[in-house]
């Protein structure tokens, strides 16, 4: 039982979210993985929480 933990900026659609998901488990399905079996968390981050080289994203144009 696979648990894939997909950390990213807030503001994605429903949408684009189902789209992650059905392509996660697609490919780790193909490994012989039952795609019940495979559990996806999808953490939404505020940019302000989220920093590289020093600096928040959410100072990035």
């Amino acid at each position: 039982m696979p648990v894939v933990i997909v950390e990213t900026w807030e503001g994605k659609s429903i949408e684009q979210k189902k789209q992650l998901v059905v392509g996660i488990t697609s490919v780790i399905a193909k490994i012989g993985i039952p795609p019940d079996q495979i559990h996806i968390i999808i953490k939404d981050n505020p940019k302000h929480n989220w920093a590289t080289g020093g600096k928040l994203a959410s100072e990035e144009p």
